[in-house]
């Protein structure tokens, strides 16, 4: 019985000709099959809320989330937990992307590394996940064992473990993710608690998950982060207030997002950051509450750091 391919490997019929398309079509074709990876995106809503549920309950509880993956998913993971610090001051600790292979992974491809079980759980040890903590496994076909085994171990150590993946053929031993899994490999069934499936199809170029997969890896992510760190108050409305003002494009942004929220001027603002020792959270509290830093950071510590129920 000849082996089933996921879904990643298929060969795309409306790319078969590709060498034969001028540049002009090719393009046409990959924007057509990008907007399916973003619907598929949409198809896969109730399973991405579920996972995110699970996110801020594991930060609620003091918990960490980890990203692991091997090549372009590993590299998608590191990306996304990179840009947690700057846009909403989150400590680094809070969201971290562990890849295959290790750091000089993220600039040159380490083959090989995905296909290490073993390595995979020893960078659950090495990172120090434990109970409470959320390990999210990328793999785009779903057959990464540097995967599986992280996932496996972070398991057998109390931490939640969930599966993202472009291949709708792995799913959960319950029904709760709305799919079940059609593997005839029964391990497959048992290395995660829950499981985001995303079906964007075979690629533009065969089994090169760079394209559709990780189009829509990188928006799940981006929903799982950003969600999240809305749901734990580090937004307000859709500002980012817990913005990091580490360069001038950020202190101009957090000054504006000041201006906002507090109804000042420009000027006001900017004596307010420098004030709250530029902390924009803080420097709206010290306006709309008409206190010092002190008293403004005692405030927000009794609300949970939440700026709306601060100033309401």
């Amino acid at each position: 019985m000849q082996k089933a391919i996921p879904h990643t490997e298929g060969i795309n019929p409306a790319s078969r000709d590709l060498d034969m398309k001028s540049i002009a079509e090719i393009i046409e074709i990959m924007n057509n099959e990008d907007r399916r990876a973003v619907e598929a995106v949409y198809q896969a809503r109730n399973q991405i809320e579920r996972a995110v549920e699970v996110v801020v309950e594991t930060f609620n509880n003091g918990g960490r989330l980890f990203y692991i993956g091997a090549g372009t998913s590993g590299r998608l993971g590191a990306l996304d937990a990179s840009e947690c610090p700057p846009t909403f001051s989150a400590p680094p600790e809070m969201v971290q992307g562990i890849i295959a292979g290790g750091d000089i992974a993220l600039r040159k491809a380490v083959e090989g590394a995905e296909d290490d079980e073993e390595a995979g759980r020893q960078a659950i040890h090495e990172n120090g996940v434990r109970q409470g903590d959320m390990v999210i496994g990328i793999s785009a076909s779903g057959l990464a064992v540097f995967v599986s085994g992280a996932l496996e171990e972070a398991r057998m150590l109390g931490a939640k473990a969930w599966l993202l993946t472009c291949n709708p053929d792995f799913g959960m031993r319950n029904a709760e993710c709305g799919f079940k899994s059609k593997t005839q490999n029964s391990k497959l069934k048992t290395y995660f608690d829950g499981a985001i499936a995303i079906d964007t199809g075979a690629e533009v170029i065969a089994g090169s998950t760079r394209l559709k997969a990780g189009t829509a890896t990188k928006l799940v992510l981006n929903m799982i982060t950003t969600i999240s760190m809305v749901k734990t108050g580090k937004v307000y409305g859709n500002l980012m207030v817990d913005v990091n003002p580490t360069n001038k494009k950020l202190k101009e942004r957090a000054v504006r997002i000041i201006s906002e929220v507090a109804q000042c001027s420009m000027d006001e603002a900017g004596e307010l950051l420098v004030a709250s020792g530029n902390i924009p959270k803080m420097a709206v509290v010290m306006k709309i509450k008409g206190v010092e830093r002190v008293a403004a950071e005692k405030l927000l510590a009794e609300h949970k750091g939440i700026l709306r129920e601060t100033i309401k």
